[in-house]
């Protein structure tokens, strides 16, 4: 990837809304719209779609094929990846492949999920009948035990979670499409007084479920020139890993495949963390994001507190996290979650984010997490290097 002979040339956002009481297909369809309105591309001129499950479809066995049906593509490459938080950079490689191979030209990949109107999901194998505890609240449940295991080997400051949380609502409520319940400002005073959730993890420290989609649009660099696309983002180092340590029944649940990714994906572009201009790291609790920073070799391992609070993480500061809020503080639209922080990437890297725009947009990371699996390392990681033109 380093070659920078791909492009991502445009992107699309919706509203994200609590109980909307519409379709994932229709939420495409606005997508859809929005890159055709940005572009002046006609939809005849995509010819390949990467697309996430939706909880709201989950049941559906041939998601793909009604999504190009409603959205009325035909298109020679089609690709669903059921890998949670991690498909929309993951989806990122598997359209570089397929551009690469001449399997299609230009690739829309999205998500869209209304997972507050319905949801049919259901996990088979052995996770739901030996491994989830009785009572235990979901994944705020599961990341309040990861939590306290971190507080027994590391020092956890409250402090760190907290600056994490104001920081990113700082860039919600100058993102026109976070919920807008999101869209005010909140207080380390506010942090510390949200109820706990699942001890440690407060209400403060999650993300809220709602419906909305993201997506993007990519091809080669030679076609975005010939189109007359001035700008974009170059993907220029990526790296995934899925079940590590599968052998190891008493895996130290601290260790997660970004200490793996990080450095790889970095390598692959030829940076280091301190080249990092822009931070987008999966969000779906403030603890996750620490966790990121110290696996992904930005700070040293138990040091993550001492760096959120040393460095400053506005959108406005000298390494910018989240800087549109992440899900933690626009919401996380179902399985589509993983796009959010990563258009916002393309968004930074093209200097359209208005408000919130960083500084330096010259680069930025992005971390995906799929799945959290109880008492056990972390299903997929992965980690993705963007570069301006």
């Amino acid at each position: 990837m380093a070659a920078r002979d791909l492009a991502i040339v445009s992107y699309a956002h919706t509203k994200f809304a609590r109980r909307s009481g519409r379709s994932p297909f229709a939420i495409a369809g606005e997508l859809l719209e929005q890159i055709l309105n940005r572009t002046g591309l006609d939809k005849r001129d995509i010819d390949g779609l990467a697309i996430t499950p939706a909880l709201a479809e989950a049941s559906n066995p041939f998601w793909s094929n009604f999504m190009v049906d409603y959205l009325g593509l035909t298109v020679g490459w089609l690709q669903t990846t059921d890998l949670g938080g991690a498909t929309a950079l993951a989806n990122v490689a598997r359209a570089a492949a397929a551009i690469r191979a001449g399997l299609c030209e230009t690739v829309l990949s999205l998500g869209a999920d209304a997972a507050m109107v319905e949801t049919h999901s259901s996990y088979g194998g052995y996770r739901s009948e030996w491994e989830q505890v009785q009572g235990l609240p979901g994944p705020p449940g599961e990341f309040g035990m990861l939590m306290r295991r971190y507080m027994h080997v590391h020092r956890l400051d409250p402090e760190a979670l907290a600056k994490i949380a104001v920081s990113q609502r700082a860039g919600a409520v100058r993102n026109a499409n976070a919920y807008e319940a999101f869209r005010k400002p909140i207080s380390r005073e506010d942090y510390f007084a949200s109820r706990l959730i699942a001890d440690p993890i407060r209400l403060l420290d999650c993300v809220m479920p709602l419906d909305g989609g993201v997506a993007l649009l990519m091809m080669s660099s030679e076609k975005a020139q010939r189109l007359g696309f001035r700008k974009a983002a170059h993907p220029t180092g990526y790296a995934e890993i899925t079940n590590i340590r599968a052998d190891d029944p008493l895996a130290d649940i601290l260790e997660t495949g970004h200490a793996i990714v990080g450095p790889k994906a970095l390598a692959a572009a030829g940076l280091r963390p301190a080249d990092i201009r822009v931070l987008h790291p999966y969000d779906d609790f403030t603890f996750a994001v620490l966790m990121q920073l110290e696996q992904m070799g930005f700070c040293e391992r138990g040091g993550g507190s001492r760096f959120v609070l040393d460095t400053d993480i506005l959108f406005s500061g000298d390494l910018p996290i989240n800087p549109g809020g992440g899900q933690l503080s626009t919401g996380q639209p179902g399985l589509a979650g993983g796009f959010v922080n990563l258009v916002e990437a393309v968004i930074q890297i093209l200097g359209e984010a208005g408000e919130r725009q960083v500084r330096d947009n010259r680069n930025a990371l992005v971390a995906g997490i799929g799945m959290v699996p109880l008492l056990r390392n972390w299903g997929t990681s992965n980690a993705l290097v963007l570069e301006a033109s």
